[in-house]
Order: structure tokens, then C-alpha cells, then sequence
């Protein structure tokens, strides 16, 4: 993982399979931020929002109809120094 990750972001995974429906519904819906693959085939990503989206981003996400988890930033960096 060489890409520069945020706090302010909100990471999550979904099923590999779901990452594009996911990356459709949210950049669908304007001004939550930009879906962003972190390992696609783990079906890990993140919205890159800003301090005032990031709130109804995450409700957003877990409003979806399928499984996501939001992944903390703290655990998205342990696995950055896993790999």
C-alpha cells in the first residue's frame, strides 16, 4: 500500500464483488467524497471526505443495503504495516 492515507477518511470493506455498486451509490450522491479502492480485491476502501461529510458518509454506508464494516483509521494502518 504505498497511497497516502487520511484520518479524515472513512475506510470500510464490503464484499470484493459489492466495491463497484458501492463506489456507484455513494459518488452518485454528491458531496459525500470520492470512493477510493485501498486493496480491491479485500473489498477495502475509503470515502475521502472532509470534517463536515464525514458524519452522514458513515451513516450512509451502513444505511446500505449489504454488509459493511467501517474500518477505523487506526486499523487500516496496521494493515498498511502488515503488507
Amino acid at each position: 500500500m504505498t497511497a497516502t492515507l487520511s484520518p479524515e477518511w472513512v475506510y470500510f470493506q464490503v464484499a470484493p464483488s459489492a466495491m463497484t455498486w458501492v463506489t456507484r451509490f455513494v459518488e452518485g450522491c454528491e458531496y459525500f467524497g470520492v470512493v477510493t479502492a485501498v486493496w480491491g480485491k479485500k473489498g477495502i476502501g475509503c470515502v475521502r471526505t472532509t470534517a463536515d461529510t464525514r458524519e452522514i458518509t458513515t451513516a450512509f454506508l451502513q444505511d446500505l443495503p449489504l454488509s459493511v464494516t467501517i474500518v477505523s483509521y487506526a486499523e487500516i494502518m496496521k494493515m498498511t504495516e502488515a503488507e
